[in-house]
């Protein structure tokens, strides 16, 4: 018996196994791939794991998910941060963003021809000129302003600013009403601020002028009037759908939210 010749064909048989093994895993890689790529894009006072339950409903239902963090600092910012995430992204997307998230995707998603549908998650649809500020006062029925505390940083490059937090004491009521309070006193230490400026830098771009878009109105939102999310929803001819929710509806009703961003992608499916 050649042993050495045993082991080479030994050695070629597992290398043939290994390749049929890799092989048949790109082959599934690429059949799961056939769904769109699902981004989502949180607001302000909040972070990626706000879509914790609605990016489990998702990739229950076979969707690729990303939830990059936002880094809140500036609508220019903001935009061209997502836009890098965009073209990390190879084939069609589905865009979804929650209140802020909203006014970002708007920004970052013109001109993206790999973006098919636009869900708006009770979210903002600003128009060119108008800043996210001005919508969310467009209405009576927002209490989020005077439950806002101002904190003052210096960034690195030495520019000042202002960051907003929602009072801890407060942001059950104003921001998630309709979730557990042990879930609240944690998303209330854990909140990302938003700069201020942020909420007043004017909309340049406006995807969903291109784009199909849907929007969830949440009724019994604090922090986004539904009067203001049905205005901007009927301006940009979004499919619309309401809930009664709070504005934290990703943390609340996520199976509600991934049911609304999976019908965007069936109905834009080529």
């Amino acid at each position: 018996m050649n042993l050495k010749r045993t082991v080479l064909a030994s050695g070629v048989a597992v290398t043939a196994l290994l390749s049929t093994g890799v092989a048949a895993g790109v082959a599934t890689a690429e059949a799961g791939s056939a769904k769109p790529t699902v981004v989502l894009v949180h607001g302000a006072f909040a972070d990626s794991s706000s879509w914790n339950g609605v990016i489990a409903d998702l990739r229950r239902k076979g969707y690729p998910v990303i939830a990059p963090a936002n880094p809140l600092r500036g609508l220019r910012h903001d935009a061209q941060y997502l836009r890098s995430v965009l073209n990390s992204v190879d084939g069609p997307i589905v865009l979804a963003g929650h209140s802020y998230g909203g006014t970002v995707m708007s920004e970052a998603a013109d001109r993206d021809r790999d973006v098919k549908a636009l869900v708006y998650v009770a979210s903002f649809q600003p128009e060119v000129g108008e800043s996210t500020g001005e919508l969310a006062a467009k209405f009576p029925g927002a209490e989020l302003g005077p439950a806002l505390r101002s904190v003052p940083f210096r960034a690195a490059d030495g520019t000042t600013g202002n960051d907003l937090y929602i009072r801890q004491d407060r942001f059950r009521a104003v921001f998630a009403a309709d979730v557990p309070r042990r879930t609240t006193d944690l998303m209330a230490v854990t909140q990302r601020p938003i700069a201020a400026d942020a909420l007043e830098d004017k909309a340049v771009k406006t995807a969903w002028k291109t784009i199909r878009s849907w929007s969830m109105i949440t009724t019994k939102d604090l922090a986004i009037p539904a009067e203001s999310m049905r205005f901007m929803a009927k301006r940009a001819k979004s499919a619309t759908v309401e809930i009664d929710a709070s504005h934290a509806v990703t943390v609340s009703e996520p199976d509600a939210v991934a049911s609304l961003i999976h019908k965007a992608a069936r109905a834009t499916a080529s």
